[in-house]
């Protein structure tokens, strides 16, 4: 059952959420009245102040001290107290655009450029992953001679991302000359572009209906056999991810002690496997612009004490990349959800 509350327990949990967010300190009723000039009495902001926290959503650290919201106190906070910033989104829009050139910079150096910028503006770790290759389309792909029976595919996507593996051939057959073989795989090359070009690098396995020709044989299944495992592997175990920011979060009095920096520094270092998902994933399912995680909400014990705010960016309408904030649940919400949003729109728009 939803939980409603009156107008006045709204306003004070508004204005409670908004000093300790400010000042990192439990809120009392006469800190509110003092900083909001309130036309109550310190007695009447108690009595609401002890409904909000009967409801869980403040509590007290200690029983003399104010009160503290609770996640639940900060989710009611986000969805029904606030709006997202358009000053902060404006400002982002506008030094992204300032700062970096989406026409001449590479997809790497765009991407990193814009966590740092984000980082900046939020005071907050950003994080943005670069486009996930099961959602890239083949641009081109080149067969190179290599020796050996060992031939290099290389494959650029749309994106202007690219790999190269080395493909073997079957050593039951005989290698001629390379300046033969050199001129057949550049036949196969054109051969392959026409068919496949456009394909999701995920469809390449497709080639099983595409016939390559007589003349051709020697190529046809080691080329099979390596597109369909190339079309098959996991594309999100490896993807990478533009991290900034790190040393404006620990500026928070959260981040004080060690064992908090180490969970904190372990997390990035050694667990965005399973931080990937929740940056990227969920945010498809919600139908929401922006995905707003807080404190418990986060499934991994290192993000128990934090917010997490992610959005996806978009090549052509399909979400291939995510941007995200990491920081303390007493977090800036309104600036933070705007700068997100920007800033996926913002490489959206150069993507596409």
């Amino acid at each position: 059952m939803p939980l409603t509350l009156t107008d006045r327990q709204q306003y004070v949990l508004w204005a409670t959420v908004k000093h300790y967010i400010a000042t990192a300190e439990p809120v009392g009723s006469k800190a509110l009245v003092n900083e909001y000039n309130l036309n109550i009495s310190p007695a009447t902001i108690r009595n609401a102040m002890g409904c909000l926290e009967k409801a869980g959503l403040l509590y007290q650290p200690h029983t003399s001290a104010g009160r503290v919201p609770s996640d639940s106190g900060y989710r009611i906070y986000v969805d029904e107290l606030i709006t997202p910033s358009q000053t902060i989104a404006r400002q982002v829009d506008v030094r992204l655009k300032q700062q970096l050139n989406a026409q001449k910079c590479s997809l790497e150096a765009l991407l990193r450029g814009a966590a740092r910028m984000l980082a900046q503006v939020s005071g907050y770790i950003a994080m943005i992953t670069m486009p996930q290759t099961s959602t890239a389309r083949l641009l081109h792909l080149q067969l190179v001679h290599m020796g050996g029976g060992k031939i290099m595919v290389a494959i650029v996507t749309d994106s202007y991302h690219s790999e190269s593996m080395l493909m073997e051939l079957s050593p039951a057959l005989e290698e001629p000359e390379a300046e033969i073989v050199e001129q057949e795989l550049q036949v196969v090359s054109n051969f392959l572009n026409s068919k496949l070009r456009g394909k999701y690098l995920t469809e390449l396995y497709q080639l099983d209906g595409v016939p390559l020709g007589r003349d051709f044989e020697r190529y046809a299944e080691s080329l099979k056999a390596w597109l369909a495992s190339f079309s098959r592997r996991d594309t999100t175990k490896g993807t990478e991810i533009a991290i900034s920011g790190v040393s404006e979060v620990l500026r928070q009095p959260e981040f004080s002690e060690l064992n908090q920096v180490q969970t904190l520094l372990q997390l990035l270092e050694d667990q965005l496997p399973e931080l990937w998902p929740l940056i990227f994933e969920d945010t498809q399912t919600t139908g929401k612009r922006v995905k707003v995680r807080i404190g418990a909400e986060n499934p991994m014990d290192a993000l128990a004490s934090c917010a997490l705010i992610s959005a996806t960016y978009n090549r052509h309408q399909t979400p291939v990349g995510s941007v995200s904030v990491l920081g303390p649940t007493r977090m800036v919400y309104e600036n933070a959800i705007a700068a997100v949003a920007a800033a996926a729109d913002y490489l959206s728009e150069a993507l596409s």
